[in-house]
């Protein structure tokens, strides 16, 4: 039999190995703003140009890299962060596997420009395909200029799987804050299209977080600090109130690097338990450093997933600390039962300040003076005069006012034989205020009201959304909201359908918005509720077209305004829901393809009692 296992040519390994390494944009720009880091640099400038799918550029002052680097840095398995095995548990650098610009230069256009402080001129490298198709001496500032041009160019299968330039920017985005928030002591900025998303000045982790998610973010912190000999863990959480329904700013970072880890993120869960609503997310950024040598990181490519020696140790430590930082900080109510309760003030009269008595005095008082005794008797004969009087009218005179009273609405008996038509008989009924029961010629049917006003408003939305004719509520005074960056870009770039809904944004300036409209169904108290649930699911949404953006938001509109399980409809709420239901082009599914009711014939019934 002849032999059938061959060496892969290095440009086919090389394609093979970034397809584990880079899987889109975002993981050429980790890759690149790491090595920075770990060449000292104080200064990381991020370039970018349509969602990465252009041009990744990062530019740093790190330590440079000579002639022979250069050329070499683009070689598997070539690294300077190791020199054997055991190296790999005492690691203290972001990169060390040596395939990260081996396996961006294998599917992309790459060019580097780069100089070590000691030498003269630098070096100038640009690679096709893993081919070096140039290479000079070139004057260049101290540092590396890193460009990655045209990604997946000779994979045009893996290009046609990005997604859109708004969605692949904002993994790029996620990706920057990572790296941004582990070191607040390097100036980031970060550049789409011309314009400046980040300037992040070298600053200390709470002005590093704010600066990022914008200024309504500093309330909502509450600081997180613990020694042991196991773990260092500083940070901040947020404040339970501030829980969202969604998984949002939430970062766990071991020894200056982003990790995932669920079961860290439970320990944070069950801190806040009793604090935040079940289906609600707490947000936290939280710095863990531990030695090295009790810590795996070489398990996943991405190496975002760590192995930790002592896990339970860290999860009961991280988990006392932070209910002891929402104690601590009169986040978390807490029983005193040393109080003696007799000497705490009132919830009332907590605010008020004390009131002096006042003493009044009589000056025409006299104790001497003879009481005037006939006066009274002659209030007592007026009274009784008033009570004969009284009584007069309410026995003889019948001409006074007569005195109606309410009484009970009178039922008919269900004994007495007589049918009752359907015009007395309520057609719908609610069960456990989560149900809506409705009767039909072949027996009943049983809705789910929260999904079936979903499905109610999910049309409503989606159609004035269409035909752009949506009628809007003014505020008699306008709201100003305030975001981060990245959030006003999200709303300047759905803003048009927003405005479709019957929002009216009067202006959008730096991290402030104001809004003077809303749709009809949205009180003005939920308006920034409403804005963040659709901003973050503008953000999770991984669709490109304008059409599936407007049909994203119109669900987004309808889980946040409908109807909740556990709210008590009445009569008329039921009807109306009832029949705004069937009059539904789909009406047996909800906007998440969940059922929306259940039929129960008479049949169904009658098995029921063989």
């Amino acid at each position: 039999m002849a032999d059938i296992i061959k060496l892969l040519p290095e440009h086919v390994a090389n394609q093979i190995a970034a397809g584990e390494v880079v899987q889109r944009p975002a993981s050429v720009v980790k890759e690149l703003l790491e090595n920075a880091l770990d060449a000292g640099a104080q200064t990381v400038k991020l370039i970018v140009k349509d969602g990465g799918k252009v041009l990744i550029q990062v530019v740093d002052d790190g330590a440079g890299m000579s002639a022979t680097d250069a050329r070499l840095s683009f070689s598997r398995h070539a690294t300077s962060k190791i020199q054997k095995a055991e190296d790999l548990f005492n690691l203290d650098t972001k990169g060390f596997r040596g395939e990260a610009l081996a396996s961006i230069a294998a599917i992309a256009h790459v060019e580097m420009q780069t100089k070590p402080d000691n030498e003269e001129v630098g070096t100038h490298l640009r690679i096709e395909g893993s081919e070096v198709v140039f290479q000079e001496a070139t004057v260049t500032p101290k540092g590396t200029s890193i460009a990655v041009k045209n990604l997946f160019f000779n994979i045009p299968a893996r290009r046609n799987f990005l997604k859109s330039n708004q969605v692949e920017l904002r993994h790029i985005t996620d990706e920057f804050h990572r790296v941004a928030l582990a070191h607040p002591n390097v100036a980031f900025h970060f550049y789409h299209n011309g314009s400046e998303l980040f300037n992040l000045p070298v600053d200390n982790r709470r002005k590093r977080i704010v600066n990022i998610f914008g200024n309504r973010m500093n309330p909502k912190l509450v600081p997180v600090e613990e020694e042991t000999p196991i773990v260092t863990i500083k940070g901040f959480i947020t404040k339970p109130e501030f829980a969202k329904k969604s998984r949002g700013e939430q970062f766990f970072f071991v020894n200056h690097r982003f990790i995932k880890s669920p079961y860290l993120h439970h320990a944070i869960v069950a801190a806040f338990e009793g604090l935040i609503k079940s289906d609600t997310y707490p947000g936290y950024f939280l710095y863990l450093e531990v030695d090295p040598s009790s810590l795996d990181i070489n398990i996943h490519p991405t190496k975002t997933e760590v192995k930790f020696d002592d896990e339970h140790s860290l999860y009961a430590i991280l988990r006392s600390t932070v209910k002891h930082s929402l104690g601590q900080f009169n986040v978390a109510p807490a029983l005193d039962f040393d109080r003696d309760p007799n000497l705490e003030t009132p919830y009332g009269f907590q605010n008020k300040s004390a009131v002096l008595p006042k003493v009044s005095v009589d000056a025409g008082f006299n104790p001497f003076q003879e009481k005037r005794t006939p006066s009274y008797r002659k209030q007592d004969a007026d009274w009784e005069s008033l009570y004969i009087a009284t009584k007069t009218e309410s026995d003889d005179d019948q001409t006074g006012p007569s005195i109606s009273y309410e009484s009970d609405i009178i039922t008919g008996s269900i004994f007495d034989g007589e049918k009752e038509t359907p015009e007395t008989v309520a057609t719908t009924f609610q069960i456990r205020r989560k149900y809506v029961v409705a009767t039909i010629k072949s027996g009943m049917v049983v809705i789910d009201q929260s999904r079936a006003h979903q499905r109610v408003l999910y049309e409503r939305f989606l159609k004035n959304s269409t035909i752009k004719q949506a009628v809007s509520q003014q505020l008699l005074f306008p709201l100003t909201l305030s975001f981060s960056i990245s959030e006003i870009k999200v709303l300047q770039e759905i803003e048009d359908i927003l405005v479709s809904v019957g929002f009216i944004f009067e202006k959008i300036v730096g991290e402030s918005i104001t809004v003077s409209g809303v749709p009809l169904l949205v009180a003005e108290s939920e308006v920034g509720m409403v804005l963040d649930q659709l901003i973050s699911d503008y953000q999770q949404e991984l669709t490109g077209d304008s059409f599936s953006h407007t049909d994203m938001l119109s669900k987004t509109l309808a889980k946040t305004l409908s109807v909740k399980t556990g709210e008590m409809l009445d009569q008329q709420s039921q009807l109306a829901l009832v029949n705004d239901l069937f009059a539904c082009k789909e009406s047996m599914t909800s906007p998440f393809n969940k059922p929306v009711y259940i039929t129960i014939t008479e049949n169904d019934i009658d098995k029921k009692f063989i």
